[in-house]
């Protein structure tokens, strides 16, 4: 759509395809995280997305969000704002209001994965997805459903993969620009799943050769192995999201500083943290100097 045409996440996502590797979206909490993200994608000339998921934008409302548009759309690489699994409507009216007040995310993920058919995911979504065109904010959505829960989220029983034949179909109902599948992946531990993580690498083969499914988010990423994100965005995924692997250095250092150090040695600390945990990731994504 002419509204999308130089929206910031799609244009990443887009040159993240191009050249085959994939971009760090990473879950921040508060205005420090979000700093330390930023930096980190600048030391290493990386694009990026920073997210927020909607309790963390309904604590902070417009000012946290313009804080975190202001850092990242002001940073030397490109780096968007997005609002990760918005589910409800008190989170994407939010969204939208604020976009309309001229505090806008990049993108959204109008979740309606919980939805018990298809159809109702789509006749869900669709009236949010067209708000959020005219506002030239890009959109991903969900077919099929993960299990678990995180941030504030709705648990959800009872994961569905996503059937590939399905896809284009859906993604043009919806309108939508990026698209999560379920492959069997969780949000959540895979410490409680016997063998681990098991990736349907077919489904992703499949959807790759998709022509109207152009961008593929890869969530549930906690615990799995470098080689298993290697795997996946050799198999299309260009948008991976993340939560826990660069929070909890964070979380981890600011907790153990506090108890020695004055606090703002202590918030130094656990940015470092966060910095060099993000390091790791864009080389292993393979975005390290592609801004």
């Amino acid at each position: 759509m002419s509204g999308l045409k130089n929206n910031r996440t799609l244009e990443i996502l887009r040159k993240a395809e191009e050249g085959r590797y994939g971009i760090l979206a990473q879950c921040v909490y508060d205005a420090n995280q979000a700093l330390a993200f930023v930096r980190a994608c600048e030391a290493k000339r990386s694009p990026g997305i920073l997210q927020l998921f909607p309790i963390t934008v309904k604590l902070g409302g417009g000012p946290f969000l313009r804080y975190c548009i202001d850092i990242c759309h002001a940073a030397s690489v490109p780096i968007s704002v997005h609002m990760d699994h918005a589910t409800d409507a008190e989170a994407l009216e939010q969204a939208i209001g604020l976009a309309e007040q001229g505090i806008a995310f990049d993108s959204i993920m109008v979740d309606a994965s919980h939805a018990e058919t298809d159809e109702e995911n789509i006749a869900i979504a669709v009236p949010y997805i067209q708000r959020c065109n005219a506002l030239g904010i890009a959109t991903e959505v969900e077919l099929g459903r993960l299990e678990g829960g995180e941030a504030g989220l709705r648990v959800i029983d009872g994961g569905m993969l996503t059937d590939p034949s399905k896809a284009e179909a859906f993604m043009a109902a919806t309108g939508a620009d990026i698209l999560a599948p379920s492959i069997g992946n969780l949000h959540g531990s895979y410490k409680f799943v016997e063998g681990g993580p098991n990736f349907r690498q077919e489904i992703l083969k499949d959807l790759q050769k998709k022509d109207k499914v152009p961008y593929l988010c890869l969530h549930g990423t906690d615990e799995i192995s470098d080689d298993l994100f290697r795997e996946c965005i050799a198999n299309g995924v260009s948008k991976v999201n993340v939560n826990s692997w660069l929070r909890d250095p964070y979380c981890v250092a600011l907790a153990e500083g506090l108890t020695t150090k004055s606090m703002p040695e202590a918030i130094d600390d656990a940015i470092e943290a966060l910095e060099q945990s993000a390091y790791r990731f864009f080389d292993l994504l393979g975005s390290a100097g592609k801004a």
